[in-house]
């Protein structure tokens, strides 16, 4: 499966496509995005997915932003759940960032603290995550402590409720935590999706992050929006759906 064969060759007259950056959330990481690279990647796009430490924001973001920078031209930049607040640090400012599109994610303002923005009071809240801290001593002898779902038995009905009970499974045994302080991080600049087309995808039936807080951030980021009934996991249990979107963010902004 190759990420050239199918790439439009400008030597051609055929306009080049943007390469597509896949950025993960929290409790997660890129091999979920396999479906959605496999579709991209047959309609001719080349797929990055970029690493995402999930160690805070200022940290996450610069480690992104890096990536970005070494990918030569135009980009379409997709985030998940916490990796939506990260390419809104990372791709500000950014020229050759020409979408957003953001998938069950957050999608904060400057100066917000992503804590408060994930417990904003909606009419339709949903539960907060039960999370249990596991310390970590670092190198230079401070401690910090990763947050992992404290039952991994709940991982499907929380995170991944349309996912069959396997692969549910599979992704509570290899879930990748979120550091605590990460709730406490302020988004520190103008976000990009001030100055960046937006597409929102709305997981209607998201019980890790509720409907309502996401259709208030796109409304907010006056994104393009759309809505399907999934679980939080939209991007592993409707990856037609997802791949389409970014192909639509893609086409908007040539």
């Amino acid at each position: 499966m190759s990420a050239t064969s199918s790439t439009p060759d400008p030597a051609a007259g055929q306009p080049v496509k943007p390469t597509v950056v896949l950025v993960h959330g929290a409790l997660a990481d890129s091999s979920g995005f396999g479906a959605v690279i496999d579709r991209l990647r047959r309609d001719g796009y080349t797929v990055r997915a970029a690493p995402n430490p999930l160690l805070g924001l200022q940290f996450d973001a610069a480690t992104v932003r890096g990536f970005l920078d070494s990918i030569k031209g135009p980009k379409i930049v997709v985030g998940h759940s916490y990796g939506g607040a990260v390419i809104t640090q990372a791709a500000s400012g950014d020229p050759d960032v020409k979408a957003l599109v953001y998938l069950a994610a957050l999608a904060p303002d400057r100066g917000e603290v992503l804590g408060d923005l994930l417990t904003k009071p909606v009419a339709h809240p949903v539960a907060p995550l039960p999370l249990a801290p596991v310390e970590v001593t670092q190198p230079d002898g401070t401690k910090r402590a990763d947050l992992y779902l404290e039952d991994p038995s709940q991982f499907r009905a929380l995170f991944a409720a349309d996912l069959p009970a396997g692969v549910a499974a599979d992704l509570a045994a290899t879930q990748r935590p979120l550091s605590a302080a990460a709730f406490a991080d302020t988004l520190t600049v103008e976000p990009a999706w001030k100055t960046i087309p937006s597409w929102y995808l709305v997981s209607g039936q998201d019980q890790a992050m509720s409907p309502d807080l996401e259709r208030f951030q796109a409304d907010r980021m006056h994104a393009h929006t759309s809505q399907i009934d999934s679980s939080h996991a939209v991007y592993i249990s409707h990856p037609e759906a997802v791949a389409d979107l970014i192909e639509q963010a893609a086409q908007a902004t040539r």
